[in-house]
């Protein structure tokens, strides 16, 4: 299929942030989303394909909780592909090294719109962590600024490799300056920890991505950031094309050669070295 032309925003290499899924899976109890259509592979590789794109990474999507199966068929099928799972920390580890057979390469912490955050020091986690950590997965958290700072701190003291989703979700009345996104930079200057540039158009205040951007770039540079689609913009799903996203990227660094750093070369080491 022919690309699109996109020179204002140029074209990442490797797309860190979608969802799959089909209208018949069995969505999660507190799922807060209903989905109107199917999002499937086929949809999303198209999209990919039209933009020239050439990788992804698809991120476990909290709608359907551990219901992973869609995901994992889906990168077994695709080797352009790698996904990440939500999954229990009791999980058998033989059933973990096998979905690292398949393609998965991290999991995914929901902790966004939950009654009470779960400890992450207790016996039971720190062994969960660990087998993460010998898997060389990560763990990916989407949790709000205000609550950052305790799981980041848990995950960095076990050894784990941390990537944190959009943007950290920083306080829109304080924006760079709140607490949670300080504590964000912090524990990116401390290493092993990856931020993702993805769904602006979830901000508050959407135009101030180019701000927590420009703060990630100055403490960190490129080399610890990622970019996402967020495809398929789940509850947004009629108000943001995947060209705009790509577009936001390029409004977020300007700079090409980041662009290249963040759309490319750091991604690719991360999942598909």
């Amino acid at each position: 299929m022919e690309a699109v032309n996109v020179p204002a925003a140029g074209v990442p290499l490797v797309d860190c942030h979608a969802h799959v899924y089909t209208l018949d899976m069995p969505l999660s109890a507190t799922a807060w989303h209903r989905p109107p259509d199917d999002a499937t592979v086929e949809q999303y590789l198209s999209e990919l394909d039209r933009h020239g794109v050439r990788h992804a990474v698809l991120a476990a999507a909290s709608l359907y909780d551990d219901y992973n199966d869609y995901s994992i068929a889906a990168v077994k099928r695709h080797p352009r592909l790698r996904t990440t799972v939500i999954v229990r920390p009791d999980t058998d580890p033989y059933v973990l090294r096998m979905m690292k057979a398949d393609g998965v390469v991290g999991v995914r912490l929901q902790l966004r719109k939950v009654a009470q955050l779960p400890d992450l020091t207790t016996a039971e986690y720190r062994r969960f962590l660990r087998r993460v950590a010998d898997l060389d997965w990560h763990v990916h958290i989407n949790v709000d600024a205000h609550a950052l700072q305790v799981p980041v701190e848990s995950i960095q003291a076990a050894g784990v490799k941390l990537v944190v989703d959009h943007f950290g979700h920083p306080d829109s009345t304080r924006g760079a300056d709140c607490a949670g996104f300080q504590a964000l930079l912090r524990a990116v200057e401390r290493g092993r920890t990856w931020v993702k540039l993805s769904a602006g158009y979830r901000l508050a205040v959407p135009e101030a991505g180019a701000t927590y951007a420009q703060a990630l770039l100055k403490h960190a540079g490129p080399e610890r950031l990622l970019w996402g689609s967020d495809w398929p913009f789940a509850a947004f799903e009629s108000k943001v094309s995947y060209r705009e996203t790509l577009e936001a990227f390029a409004r977020w660094v300007p700079d090409a050669a980041q662009r290249r750093i963040i759309g490319g070369e750091t991604p690719l080491a991360l999942y598909f070295s």
